[in-house]
């Protein structure tokens, strides 16, 4: 049951005259036929989405989910240690439960996690290797979605029957063997599996990977079913951080791994299905799913190398009806219901080396050690209005209660930094609409956008409590945002384009500092613009890329001790890149061989939130080739970081020390790939 109900109400900005310049990828722009099923978006809808198709997926080859989200506009997914990493979607790189539960992650369209139980490796989870489509909404969701689609979600789309079959592997030269499959009746059943064996570029790094995946489709009577499972196995050795100013640039340490004792272990397993039928004027789509994930790591980046056992298990319904009020109306009604139950525990095995037993901030034994279930209750509501003349509105509201139900199996009470809280229960309540306006006179359309983003916390961040915290503080993250964009093509059908810019202020951050400390009421500004485009330059010959400017600021002042974590309204945001970008050179050279050149850039950006250090940015360039040699069979070649680029993935402060994961030395991917 909801606790409030208030009521909203927001004003359209007349459309500002938009910039012409690079959009988006022609796969991205033209069609959304790969998600007919389970797409959050449609093409005619305000706001901003890009699509990484079937093709795209299969010759990014994406060892790591970061390859392929990173050619995407407004994306920066940083890779840390084999396939652990951190995602920025018209963000900073987020950590901690700001990384957790500010970008929602779907598996066809369903929350791969419950709510309160998010993990900044989620990514790592759903089948990528095989999917039909990989779908990133920037900015906040739909009313259809709702707490943790704050600044975006993606969405990894499975391959359904009638997709075909494939199988493929490759071996690259830093020690990493793949193969990935998909068996496809061409009716009921597609089967998909993907391994991956990586002996780690640095030392004691090696990680072997399993996804499994299946997607049917039956009709039961008035029912069109499409039943789905998938599951994931990570097994590596982690890599720690190099430390010390631009170390990244070291050829003999950054194959070092100053924690050899590190290492992350996790799996998880989801199943569901889509129920849809005609119901008096409409259709009606019931989704129940379930879903499990547990994980054991070292937390080799804290100065206390603890080890933290997380999990959780949850399920529910998303009910949804949807009809065609009129020729000009159209109506979507939705509830849905997610129950979990989740624990963490942290210890730590030994005194803290290099800190004082008698003053110990970080004491050995048991730091925390707790269950909580949860319970979320949604409603929603959203209309598409043809007023006629191209224009068409929509318009959503989505409300939400979660319920919290926490108990501790630790001490109760403040040892160090660690506070651990009695047992207690929590709630809150969210209201987010939403209200767009799209305008499509031609081959271009212009929209406006507004919506607002909530995310209930994290269960870390209620129970996780710090000595300086108060069991309660924490309260419900809110970011509103605004967007003007233009999407079509141009030159013929020759161009294809996307831009848009976008304003958005946020509310009660919950975010770690440099020091290692919890801030739990921040707030922070962000402004942008992006543009992508695909451009034929002859038959054979395509030119596409994107690019994306970004100014992310604090707005609130905070100074820590000694000052040497000082936040000033208007601060930079750290490892928050002014520019993003990323192009492609795609040559058609024969029938049979097909070439590439890619870059990406990265630039620079601030290491710490005081802005006392920077890291430079980066250019990475790669290459693809490919030979069909046979009908549906292709050898091809990846080469990866072409000029041997010294860069870092991740750069930040900790304890007021620089510290870096360096990026991968020039490698070669070589591979074969059979379509039948």
């Amino acid at each position: 049951m909801l606790h409030r109900l208030i009521a909203t109400s927001a004003s359209l900005v007349v459309l500002a005259t938009c910039l012409a310049g690079q959009a988006a990828a022609q796969e991205e722009a033209v069609s959304l036929e790969p998600v007919t099923v389970f797409g959050v978006r449609t093409a005619n809808q305000p706001g901003s989405n890009a699509i990484a198709d079937a093709t795209m997926i299969a010759e990014t080859l994406a060892d790591h989910p970061a390859e392929i989200l990173n050619t995407l506009p407004g994306v920066n997914v940083q890779m840390n240690s084999g396939q652990e990493h951190l995602i920025a979607i018209r963000s900073p790189v987020l950590t901690g439960g700001a990384g957790q539960g500010s970008f929602l992650i779907l598996e066809n369209g369903v929350p791969t996690r419950s709510p309160a139980f998010g993990n900044v490796n989620s990514l790592m989870e759903p089948h990528h290797e095989v999917a039909s489509a990989i779908e990133v909404v920037r900015g906040p969701g739909s009313a259809k979605y709702g707490s943790n689609a704050v600044h975006g979600l993606v969405n990894v789309i499975l391959g359904q029957p009638g997709d075909g079959s494939f199988a493929s592997a490759s071996y690259g030269t830093l020690g990493r063997y793949r193969t990935d499959m998909a068996l496809d009746d061409g009716e009921h059943v597609r089967l998909g599996l993907s391994l991956q064996h990586d002996t780690g570029w640095r030392d004691n790094t090696g990680a072997d990977q399993q996804k499994l995946s299946a997607v049917g489709a039956y009709e039961l009577g008035a029912w069109n079913v499409t039943p789905w499972l998938s599951a994931s196995n990570l097994n590596q050795e982690s890599a720690g951080f190099v430390g010390g100013t631009d170390s990244y640039k070291d050829s003999d340490l950054v194959t070092q791994n100053p924690n050899p004792e590190a290492y992350r272990d996790a799996w998880s397993a989801r199943i569901g299905a889509r129920a849809e039928r005609p119901l008096g004027p409409g259709n009606l789509v019931l989704t129940p799913y379930a879903h499990s994930q547990a994980m054991i790591f070292s937390q080799h980046f804290l100065p206390y190398s603890g080890v933290e056992k997380n999990g959780h298990t949850g399920g529910g319904v998303m009910a949804r009806y949807g009809w065609q009020a009129s020729d000009a109306l159209a109506l979507r009604i939705g509830a849905d219901v997610d129950v979990a139950s989740g624990y963490l525990k942290e210890s730590q095995a030994r005194p803290t080396f290099g800190f004082n037993p008698a003053n110990d901030q970080f004491p050995q034994g048991v730091h925390y050690d707790y269950t909580v279930d949860t319970t979320t209750f949604a409603l929603w509501g959203e209309t598409e209005w043809d007023l006629g003349h191209d224009v068409s509105v929509l318009a959503g509201l989505r409300g939400e209660t979660h319920d919290y139900d926490y108990s501790t199996e630790a001490p109760v009470g403040i040892a160090g930094r660690f506070n651990v809280t009695a047992d207690r229960s929590d709630s809150f309540d969210l209201l987010t609409p939403k209200l767009g306006l799209i305008w499509s006179p031609g081959d271009v359309s212009y929209y406006v956008n507004y919506a607002r983003g909530e995310r209930a916390p994290q269960a870390s961040d209620l129970y996780r409590l710090q000595s300086l915290q108060v069991a309660g503080e924490v309260d419900t993250e809110t970011l509103d945002s605004v967007e003007v964009g233009a999407r079509g093509s141009a030159a013929g059908g020759r161009l294809v384009f996307d831009v848009a810019a976008y304003w958005m202020d946020k509310e009660n951050f919950f975010f770690r500092d440099s020091d290692g400390l919890n801030v739990p009421d921040g707030s922070t500004r962000h402004q942008g613009v992006e543009a992508t485009a695909a451009f034929d330059l002859t038959d054979t010959l395509v030119l596409k890329g994107n690019v994306s400017w970004s100014d992310q600021t604090y707005t609130f002042d905070r100074i820590v001790g000694s000052g040497t974590e000082t936040i000033r309204d208007g601060n930079q945001i750290d490892t928050a890149p002014e520019w993003l970008a990323d192009a492609s050179l795609d040559w058609q050279a024969t029938e049979a061989l097909g070439l590439s050149l890619s870059v990406e850039h990265v630039g620079e950006y601030y290491m710490d939130p005081a802005n006392t250090a920077t890291y430079p940015g980066h250019t990475v360039l790669s290459a693809r080739g490919s030979y069909e040699f046979g009908e549906g069979t292709e050898a091809f070649l990846i080469l990866r970081n072409l000029t041997d680029e010294a860069y870092a993935d991740r750069a930040d402060l900790a304890f007021g020390n620089g510290r870096y994961f360096p990026g991968e030395p020039l490698n070669a991917t070589l591979g074969l790939r059979k379509k039948f």
